[in-house]
């Protein structure tokens, strides 16, 4: 059984929790493949509400086995903390499988982070400051820390030290912070590695041998394509692949096992942080999209900057993707508007540009380019079917559609684990 691939399609938080839980009772394993605790999920399950942050959203699903894969960096800390959180509300985390090959997020990773983004003052990049970027930093300059490390005290306590070299002298140096020591560092990694033991497995094979037996496997990105390190408003990113790609690398899958690959839209557009979003709304209809969306990160706490619906970047994250479906999110959230602008291209330099431009200064200056759809004010979050929307709102999913270069296979017409109009199966 062929692979699939759910990953956001703007700048994050488009819902994919919501979606991966939808599909987590048709699949039997759910793959996290990058990111760390800077991307998190709200998934409601009839009158619970349940915030992720490093867990993949299939932990909530039973009989779905739920996987950190190795592209993933994992703060132990905050993972303990968020299995202990939902074994009190009676969830079984016991079938959870983390790759041996991820790498941790240690003390020194979170002080660097913080302090870097403190002294870029006015040029800061709005990290999360949870020491994921210093650790995939530390990855590609192989001084990381990797899970399997932990059961090996002699070879983590080289690799801290070799990290520390340089790190104390950035910190005490340039920032005039206090060193910090092999021996605390070593000595509270040392305290997570018994915790974690029974989840540490070789989680690519586990997932190879799965395929081949027939499983279901949905491979899971924590943030969007807009934010990928190689594919998006660099330097307003991640720091690792959430594109289908990173799918590949982040979980030891093969790209002929994936036969799917899913994006998940919002009905309009939010992103948080620094960077560029020339549909952002600074008026009175943005702050309605943000307090009818409830538009606050999960994990952050930070308000989501609010826009209309951007088609040039939908239609983007459709190529850098291969996008074969899409799952429009919150379309609940526009009901009440009477017209509904949507960006179909942008004016640079007063020229029409119809695709996402190449160029970082481009996109800074990009206007958007509107045109305009009736809205509708009927409730919608009954709807089951495609039929039960009122025509306003199909018309408006069929624009989107046609805007956007793939099918839109699932409409979210509420918070609920229930709210979902299904046009097509996923599998």
């Amino acid at each position: 059984m062929p692979a699939l691939v759910l990953l956001g399609a703007q700048w994050g938080d488009e819902g994919k929790g919501k979606a991966t839980d939808l599909l987590g009772g048709s699949v039997d394993y759910v793959v996290r493949y990058q990111g760390g605790n800077n991307a998190g999920h709200t998934v409601v399950v009839g009158d619970q509400k349940y915030a992720l942050h490093l867990l993949p959203s299939g932990i909530l699903t039973p009989g779905c086995v739920p996987v950190i894969g190795n592209g993933v960096v994992v703060d132990p800390s905050v993972l303990l903390s968020e299995l202990s959180g939902l074994n009190e509300r009676g969830v079984d985390t016991s079938k959870l499988l983390i790759s041996g090959n991820a790498h941790i997020i240690t003390p020194y990773h979170v002080t660097v982070d913080k302090v870097t983004e403190r002294f870029l003052g006015s040029r800061k990049i709005g990290t999360t400051g949870r020491g994921i970027g210093p650790t995939y930093a530390d990855k590609i300059n192989r001084v990381g820390i990797r899970v399997q490390d932990l059961y090996d005290e002699s070879i983590l306590t080289q690799k801290v030290e070799a990290a520390l070299d340089v790190k104390n002298q950035v910190l005490t140096k340039l920032y005039n912070r206090r060193a910090i020591t092999v021996h605390q560092v070593v000595e509270e990694m040392l305290e997570y590695a018994e915790q974690l033991r029974p989840y540490v497995v070789d989680t690519a094979l586990v997932l190879n041998e799965a395929l081949a037996q027939d499983k279901v496997v949905l491979l899971e990105g924590g943030q969007g394509t807009l934010l990928d390190i190689d594919h998006g408003t660099y330097p307003f990113v991640t720091s690792s692949n959430p594109t289908a790609g990173g799918a590949c690398t982040g979980a030891g899958i093969g790209p002929t096992k994936i036969s799917r690959v899913i994006g998940i839209l919002k009905a309009y557009t939010t992103r948080v942080g620094a960077g560029p979003f020339p549909t952002e709304l600074l008026d009175a209809d943005g702050e309605a999209l943000r307090r009818i969306g409830g538009e606050r990160g999960v994990t952050t706490g930070r308000d989501r900057r609010c826009g209309w619906f951007d088609a040039v970047i939908a239609r983007y994250a459709t190529r850098i993707n291969g996008l074969t479906d899409f799952f429009l999110t919150k379309l609940d959230v526009l009901t009440g508007w009477e017209e509904i602008p949507v960006c179909v291209a942008y004016e640079i330099d007063g020229k029409r540009v119809d695709e996402l431009p190449y160029s970082q200064t481009d996109f800074h200056h990009a206007k958007p380019v509107y045109e305009t759809l009736p809205g509708w004010s009927e409730d919608i979050t009954s709807a089951r079917s495609f039929a039960e929307l009122p025509k306003n709102a199909q018309g408006y999913v069929k624009a989107l559609e046609e805007m956007s270069g793939a099918r839109i296979s699932a409409i979210g017409v509420g918070p609920g684990r229930d709210e979902t109009v299904q046009i097509n199966s996923f599998l």
